[in-house]
């Protein structure tokens, strides 16, 4: 595979301490979900790449596909839970809404992105991931 762009982090103390990218361009406190401590975790930053990417992604293949989007927005709900083996697995459901195509557009539109996006190739066939289109 030819590599594009690559970036570090290194995290310390696991999800009670300090994450931070290598170039030192940003910096998060981690905390533990409901302790009340302040700080993200690393759902709320996989949400954020998540949903960065795919929308990159939909503007990408909405132009390869010659699709007048006006304008697009996706959001990104990650879950932690306990996989039945015991260990710990996510569940995400992507909400897509797409403006200036129609309902069926916007459905083949996502359908491709789904295949393209590198987060949803990363996942794919180990997370279950719903993806929720709102045509406005």
């Amino acid at each position: 595979m030819k590599i594009f762009y690559q970036t570090r982090a290194t995290a310390m103390g696991g999800r009670s301490g300090h994450a931070q990218l290598d170039d030192g361009s940003l910096s998060f406190d981690l905390a533990m979900p409901g302790t009340g401590k302040a700080g993200v975790n690393p759902e709320q930053l996989f949400a954020i790449g998540y949903a960065a990417c795919f929308d990159n992604a939909l503007a990408l293949t909405a132009q390869k596909m010659k699709l007048p989007v006006s304008s697009s927005q996706t959001s990104a709900a990650v879950g932690l839970g306990q996989n039945t083996a015991g260990g710990y697995s996510l569940d995400i459901d992507l909400y897509i809404e797409v403006r200036g195509i129609s309902e069926g557009e916007a459905q083949a539109l996502v359908e491709a992105t789904h295949q393209i996006c590198p987060y949803s190739n990363a996942v794919r066939g180990n997370i279950e991931v719903r993806l929720h289109i709102n045509q406005a």
